[in-house]
């Protein structure tokens, strides 16, 4: 596999755990005020404090729990310690990441909508959607080079 590929995943192992930190988006119910960062964690903070019980298992399947284990099962496959047919799999992992950021942009959007407060997108959304965007290309680089290997 190529080392350019492998290098690109661990990076996101890192990277991951730094966007759940990061502020997604800054809210507040008056102009005036200061606005509260929301971050991945805080969120599902927030939504434990709430019994949001289901959601939080939900949120944290999907923004945590998911990208994690496709990235370290895609550092697997390439370095050649597990087989090349979980890849399908991983792919649908990563769609379900893609969903988590559809999800909080629906979130900033109805927000907007209401008018009530303010909200700001922020750094962290950013870094979330590209590790996301990351993790997808760096499964079909991964997959396109598991065929080509296979054909050779």
């Amino acid at each position: 596999m190529h080392k350019a590929l492998i290098a690109a995943n661990l990076c996101l192992l890192v990277l991951f755990p730094v966007s759940w930190f990061a502020p997604l988006m800054r809210a507040g119910l008056l102009p005036l005020f200061g606005l509260s960062e929301i971050s991945i964690l805080s969120g599902l903070g927030s939504l434990a404090e709430d019994g949001e019980w289901a959601l939080v298992a939900i949120v944290a399947l999907f923004a945590l729990v998911s990208p994690m284990v496709k990235t370290i099962c895609l550092t697997l496959i390439q370095l050649s310690k597990a087989p090349t047919r979980l890849l399908p799999a991983l792919e649908i992992a990563g769609k379900l990441a893609m969903a988590d950021v559809f999800l909080i942009a629906v979130y900033i959007t109805l927000a907007k909508g209401l008018a009530v407060g303010r909200v700001e997108t922020a750094w962290g959304l950013w870094l979330f959607t590209a590790c996301v965007l990351a993790s997808l290309a760096i499964s079909m680089l991964t997959a396109r080079a598991a065929k080509a290997a296979r054909a050779a």
